[in-house]
C-alpha cells in the first residue's frame, strides 16, 4: 500500500529533520512509529501525507507518487482541527463538496463514531474527546487507502483515550484500513499496532523494527507486552 524508499528531510537552514527512512506497509497492517522527542516523527507523517512535498527519496502509495495532498490519504491530528462555524455534521461531510449525497454519507460516519444526537452542535459545545470522534470520522468519509494519525489521543484524558482506541479498532475491523499511527505513547502503540518503528537521534534515523505477533484485540495488561514495553524503553534510553 505504502511505500518509503530512502527518505530525508533537511530544511533551508540545513538542519536534518530525519534521514533515510524505508519501509512499506501491507494491506490493512497497523505501523506505530515511536522516537525520543525531535527525531522527527511528526516531520515524517507530513511528508507522508503530501503536507510538505520538499524531501529526498521516494513515496508511494498503490503505486502513485506523494508529492502533494492525496485522495488516498486521510489525516488525523493531535488537535481535532474543526472548522467553528460548522456544526458537527457539516465538519464530516466537508471532504465530499460534489457528492449529492454527502448528508445521507455524513450521517452514516455520525452512527460509526457513536455522536448521534450532536449532528447540530458546533465545536465549541462538545467535549475534546467528542471533538476528536468528528476529526477521525472526517478523515474516513473520503475512503482513504492510508489513513496518518499524528498523536491523536495525546491531549485527552486516559479514560477517553481508551475509549478512542478501541473506537480506532473497531473500525479498523470493519474496513481494514492500513493505518501509520506517530505516538509518544508505548502502551498505546502495543495495544493498537502490528509493527513498532524505532526512531532515534537527531536526525532521526530507524533505529530498530518490532513486531507484535499477538491477535487485536490485546489485553492492556498483557505479560507479553509488558516485556516489550521494557524493551522498548530500553532500546530508547
Amino acid at each position: 500500500m505504502l511505500a518509503i524508499q530512502n527518505v530525508s528531510r533537511t530544511f533551508s537552514n540545513g538542519t536534518a529533520g530525519f534521514r533515510n527512512i524505508s519501509f512499506k506497509t501491507k494491506q490493512g497492517e497497523i505501523i506505530g512509529v515511536l522516537g525520543t522527542s525531535g527525531c522527527g516523527k511528526s516531520t515524517l507523517l507530513r511528508v507522508l501525507s503530501g503536507l510538505d512535498p520538499d524531501y529526498s527519496g521516494t513515496v508511494e502509495i498503490s503505486g502513485d507518487t506523494i508529492k502533494s495532498v492525496h485522495e488516498k490519504v486521510g489525516v488525523i491530528f493531535q488537535e481535532s482541527r474543526l472548522m467553528p462555524w460548522l456544526t458537527v455534521l457539516e465538519n464530516i461531510s466537508f471532504g465530499l463538496k460534489n457528492d449529492k449525497q454527502k448528508n445521507e454519507k455524513a450521517i452514516e460516519y455520525v452512527k460509526l463514531v457513536g455522536l448521534q444526537g450532536f449532528e447540530n452542535h458546533y465545536p465549541k459545545d462538545i467535549s475534546g474527546g467528542m471533538a476528536q470522534r468528528v476529526s477521525i470520522a472526517r478523515a474516513l468519509i473520503t475512503n482513504p487507502e492510508v489513513l496518518l494519525l499524528d498523536e491523536p489521543f495525546s491531549a485527552l484524558d486516559a479514560f477517553t483515550k481508551m475509549q478512542l482506541q478501541d473506537l480506532l479498532l473497531t473500525i479498523w475491523d470493519t474496513y481494514k484500513s492500513t493505518m501509520i499511527l506517530v505516538t509518544h505513547d508505548i502502551d498505546e502503540a502495543l495495544y493498537l499496532c502490528d509493527r513498532i518503528v524505532i526512531l532515534k537521534g537527531q536526525p532521526g534515523e530507524i533505529y530498530q523494527t518490532i513486531q507484535i505477533e499477538d491477535p487485536k484485540p490485546r489485553s492492556r495488561g498483557d505479560v507479553k507486552l509488558a516485556q516489550l514495553k521494557a524493551e522498548i524503553l530500553t532500546l530508547l534510553s
